[in-house]
């Protein structure tokens, strides 16, 4: 066989065997690969771990710090009712845990438990905020002790950054007497893009920085460059305690 018989033959082989990769290799890679992505329990791509860190959204352990709690406080808003809350505070500058479940458990004189409350908090980048329960109903012997708070899920934290730096807290106007009390907060975005929804909670102290009572309220986003009132109430008269206000809003 001459070798230009022998070339054809391989020329044509080779033609065959690119058509075959062409038309079926090309075709079952495509059905067979799949691409990296933050949600298939693999560490791949760019993930500095499993499904987190580098071009994922959620962050890996070593890439956040834990949250701290402060202290915990309850107030009697009606007889035999509770606010309870306890206040936290999120280390890291760029990174939110949204939902994080909770309990707070109230106990007696006698040291016996007379309410388990369960309930979400959502901690935003680098910002304090409360888990707060509202109307807590006790039966029986009223609370002694501050509420026992712990985290019943782990935090999972994403990369997040502060969507409230153009929020100004403003003027605060704070009454009591007659056997309530109400604060009003001026809140200003300044801004010329919009605020979304916000969670705001307020936060009374006497002069030794002592929590004497705290509220929650809603307020349905804020105008860019404009500014809007939230209003807190209680069913207490402090009688002079109340030396400072703190407000913490937090974006939903």
């Amino acid at each position: 066989m001459s070798s230009w018989s022998k070339h054809r033959k391989y020329t044509y082989a080779s033609i065959v065997i690119v058509v075959a990769v062409v038309l079926i290799g090309v075709p079952s890679y495509e059905h067979f690969y799949k691409a990296p992505t933050c949600f298939d329990g693999l560490k791949n791509g760019y993930e500095q771990g499993i499904d987190c860190g580098g071009s994922c959204q959620k962050l890996c352990a070593s890439a956040y710090l834990p949250p701290k709690v402060d202290w915990k406080f309850y107030e009697e808003i009606a007889p035999g009712i509770y606010n309870l809350a306890a206040y936290i505070e999120n280390p890291n500058t760029d990174a939110v845990a949204v939902d994080v479940p909770f309990h707070m458990v109230l106990y007696s004189a006698l040291n016996l438990p007379i309410s388990d409350t369960k309930g979400t908090v959502t901690l935003p980048p680098h910002r304090n905020t409360l888990a707060f329960l509202s109307a807590v109903k006790i039966g029986g012997n009223p609370p002694n002790v501050a509420p026992f708070f712990e985290f019943t899920g782990s935090p999972d934290w994403n990369k997040k950054t502060d969507q409230l730096t153009s929020l100004v807290v403003g003027k605060t106007q704070f009454t009591s007497g007659s056997g309530n009390s109400s604060l009003q907060v001026t809140l200003t975005n300044v801004s010329v893009n919009d605020l979304p929804r916000l969670q705001v909670y307020a936060i009374l102290y006497d002069q030794d920085k002592n929590p004497v009572g705290f509220s929650k309220t809603v307020v349905d986003g804020i105008p860019g460059n404009s500014s809007v009132t939230a209003p807190f109430t209680w069913p207490t008269d402090f009688g002079g305690k109340v030396i400072s206000q703190e407000i913490l809003p937090v974006a939903e």
